[in-house]
């Protein structure tokens, strides 16, 4: 690997984080992690013709609280719209999600590094539902459809995070408020709290940012940071090699320790995202804002700071 002491890592991550309803975020199917495969489904999840979607208030209570607790500005209007790839365990051909006019956007979390306090700007929490999950045993692969339709929120931060041990800070912060505030189990093995890393490199002093790179597949605080380091080694090994760093989608593979390419990474417009047309406009009321800030308690950041002083 190279010297990248002349270079400098510029990281985004996308955190998905399952919420903790009863029931799922568009129909009345069961919201539990665990059960018999294709058990937890009905019309509305499988994409059955003619069945129409329904919103779960108690997610969207569920991800202004989050919203709230990350100093996130919540939006009295949002939109939902669907985001339309093709996959298996993708039975409407589309997700149910936000886009232009997300729940929320424009926050910040702070994370204590080695060098003191750091602001890490949010640049948005939105709404969206989980896709299914694909089952490899051998050479055959089983579609099990319970998790399709599970409440999300996406947290999507802004390029300021330098490191992999700055990203692990982040990360442990954000699931630290969301399973103290009873947002999210925060399970990583189960996958309800995931996380994509948006890496690039530049050289120091360069104001235009690199190419960057969307890494998968990492559900442990130790493999984002591995997958991290490896990702931010490869890329600069690339640039002094006189290669260029393409755009694409790569998966760590925890077993050797390296990145994988996947396939070129998707911008917005592949997605051809619209507004979803079986559901209304998502209007939040003062009140029902007010009420949902009333209920936050202390955060443990605050409260450790207050014990402490």
């Amino acid at each position: 690997m190279g010297n990248n002491d002349s270079f400098e890592a510029v990281i985004g991550l996308e955190v998905h984080s399952q919420l903790l309803t009863k029931t799922k975020m568009f129909c009345a199917c069961p919201n539990i992690f665990g059960m018999e495969p294709n058990t937890a489904v009905c019309p509305v999840c499988l994409a059955l013709p003619g069945a129409l979607p329904v919103i779960n208030f108690e997610g969207v209570k569920l991800a202004v609280k989050a919203a709230l607790a990350l100093n996130i500005n919540i939006n009295r209007k949002s939109l939902f719209a669907r985001k339309n790839y093709f996959y298996p365990d993708l039975p409407k051909g589309y997700q149910i999600s936000q886009y232009l006019d997300p729940v929320s956007s424009n926050g910040y979390l702070n994370i204590e590094t080695g060098c003191g306090e750091k602001k890490i700007r949010i640049n948005r929490l939105h709404i969206e539902e989980d896709a299914g999950k694909l089952i490899h045993i051998g050479n055959q692969s089983y579609v099990d459809l319970n998790r399709a339709g599970t409440p999300l929120v996406e947290i999507v931060s802004e390029p300021d995070i330098n490191s992999a041990s700055e990203a692990v800070a982040y990360l442990k912060a954000l699931r630290e408020i969301l399973v103290y505030l009873g947002v999210s189990d925060g399970n990583m093995e189960e996958g309800s709290f995931r996380c994509d890393a948006n890496v690039s490199v530049r050289r120091k002093g360069d104001a235009k940012l690199g190419t960057r790179a969307e890494v998968k597949n990492v559900n442990s605080f130790k493999f984002v940071e591995k997958a991290i380091e490896y990702e931010i080694e490869r890329q600069i090994d690339v640039i002094l090699s006189g290669g260029k760093v393409i755009q694409e989608t790569r998966l760590y593979d925890s077993k050797e320790n390296i990145t994988r390419s996947m396939r070129g990474k998707e911008e917005a417009h592949d997605y051809r995202y619209f507004e979803e047309p079986d559901l209304p406009p998502l209007i939040l009321s003062e009140e029902f804002i007010n009420e949902v800030k009333n209920s936050l308690t202390e955060l443990p950041g605050l409260k450790r700071r207050r014990y402490v002083s």
